[in-house]
C-alpha cells in the first residue's frame, strides 16, 4: 500500500468567490467540543503534534531502512493505546523496528523471548516469600514495562500466551488475587515467523483479535538492502530518545481532541458490518474493530498533522485493523482470499458520506 497523501482541495472560481466547498470531516462549523466531552483540537496542535510525531518516525528510519508507513503505523498505535502483531519471514528486521522505537522514546523498554518453557509467571510475575519481613513481595514480570517486545509469541504455550491477554486489554496485571496497574504508555509488539509451524502455538483468534493492527515488513528493494549491509552496527547502538514519556502521555489525549464527522464515524460501522455480512467470512469483525478503526483514525490523522479525520485515513487503515479479525469460509480458503483482500473488496463496495449526499 502507498501511504496516504493529504488531499488536496482545489482552489475557488474566480467566477464564483463567495461559494467554497469543505469536505464532511473538515466542517465549516466547527464545534467547541467533541462528542466525549472534551475541547476540539486547535490546527496550531495538531501540527504541532505532527511535527513531534514526525520526529520519532525520523529518528527511528535512520537505522530501518524503507519502512516508513510500518514505522508511522507502530508509533500510531503508541499513542492509540492498542498492540501491534508484527508477523513476517525471519530476518526482515522486526526486533530490530521494535528496539528502535523503543530507543526513540524515553520508555522502559523490556523483551520477553517466547520459548515453550516460558511460565506465565516469567510474563507477569510472582510473590515469593521474604524471610527477613515474613512477608510475601511481589517480583514484577517481563510487562511490567512500557515497551515490552513480545518475541516470537507463538513459541510459547496458550498458558503462557493468555498470560498477556489482561495487560493488553485492561492494562493491568493480577497475581495472587492483587492487581497491579501498568504505567501508561503501553505497547506490546508481538512478533512471529509464518513460515515455520513446528515447536509453535498458533494464536487463537480471541487473542488475535487484542492487537490494533497486524504488519508485515517484506523484502527491502535493492537500494534498500544495499544501504542496510553498509550500515555502521554503532548506528542502533547509537540512537537516542526524541521525546519523553510524558509527551508520549499528552500526544495519546490529544488524539481523544480529533474531529470525527458523523458521517464518518457510520461509514467505520458500515464497513466493519460489511465484515459479518460478506460471503468470504464465517465471522466477522467484532464492536472493537469499530471502536479500534475509530480510535486508530484519530490518531492517524493526527500523525499527519491535522486537527480532523479524512475518509482516506480511514480507508488506509482498515485492511491493518480488520483483516486479522475476520474468520475466512472454506471456500475463500480454497480460492486463497486473505483477510486484507476480503477488507479491500469491501472498501470498493461501502460508499463515503459525500459519495451519499451526492446521491440524495
Amino acid at each position: 500500500m502507498s501511504e496516504v497523501k493529504k488531499a488536496q482541495r482545489p482552489a475557488a472560481s474566480p467566477e464564483e468567490p463567495e461559494q467554497t466547498v469543505q469536505p464532511e470531516s473538515a466542517p465549516t462549523e466547527v464545534p467547541a467540543a467533541l462528542e466525549n466531552g472534551l475541547p476540539r483540537l486547535t490546527s496550531e496542535e495538531a501540527a504541532e503534534a505532527g511535527r513531534r510525531l514526525s520526529a520519532i518516525v525520523d529518528n527511528v528510519e535512520t537505522v530501518i531502512i524503507g519502512k516508513r508507513q510500518a514505522i508511522e503505523l507502530v508509533v500510531m498505535c503508541l499513542i492509540t493505546g492498542g498492540h501491534v502483531l508484527l508477523e513476517d519471514v525471519p530476518g526482515v528486521g522486526k526486533t530490530s523496528l521494535v528496539s528502535a522505537v523503543a530507543k526513540s522514546v524515553d520508555c522502559d523498554f523490556k523483551r520477553i523471548q517466547f520459548t515453550p518453557d516460558l511460565m506465565p509467571s516469567d510474563v507477569t510475575g510472582f510473590s515469593i516469600y521474604n524471610q527477613k519481613t515474613g512477608q510475601f513481595e511481589f517480583r514484577p514480570g517481563g510487562v511490567m514495562s512500557n515497551i515490552v517486545l513480545a518475541d516470537e509469541i507463538n513459541r510459547a504455550s496458550a498458558k503462557t500466551q493468555a498470560s498477556l491477554l489482561e495487560a493488553m486489554e485492561e492494562h493491568q496485571v493480577t497475581v495472587d488475587s492483587n492487581t497491579y496497574k501498568l504505567e501508561p504508555p503501553f505497547l506490546v509488539l508481538a512478533t512471529q515467523n509464518p513460515v515455520e509451524s513446528f515447536g509453535t502455538y498458533p494464536l487463537p483468534e480471541a487473542q488475535v483479535d487484542r492487537f490494533l493492527l497486524k504488519l508485515g515488513l517484506g523484502y527491502p528493494t535493492v537500494e534498500e538492502e544495499t544501504k542496510v549491509i553498509t550500515m555502521p552496527r554503532r548506528a542502533k547502538q547509537n540512537l537516542s530518545p526524541v521525546v519523553s514519556k510524558q509527551d508520549v502521555i499528552q500526544l495519546a489525549a490529544m488524539a481523544e481532541r480529533v474531529y470525527i464527522a458523523p458521517g464518518l464515524n457510520r461509514y467505520i460501522v458500515e464497513i466493519v458490518n460489511a465484515t459479518r455480512t460478506s460471503a468470504f467470512t464465517s465471522l466477522g469483525a467484532s464492536p472493537r474493530g469499530s471502536i479500534a478503526l475509530h480510535n486508530a483514525s484519530r490518531s492517524y490523522a493526527l500523525m499527519k498533522g491535522r486537527d480532523y479525520v479524512e475518509p482516506e485515513d480511514i480507508k488506509f487503515l482498515a485492511p491493518f485493523i480488520l483483516g486479522h479479525r475476520l474468520i475466512l469460509t472454506h471456500e475463500a480458503k480454497m480460492a486463497h482470499k486473505t483477510g486484507l483482500a476480503v477488507i479491500e473488496e469491501i472498501l470498493q463496495s461501502v460508499v463515503l458520506p459525500e459519495m451519499q449526499a451526492k446521491k440524495k
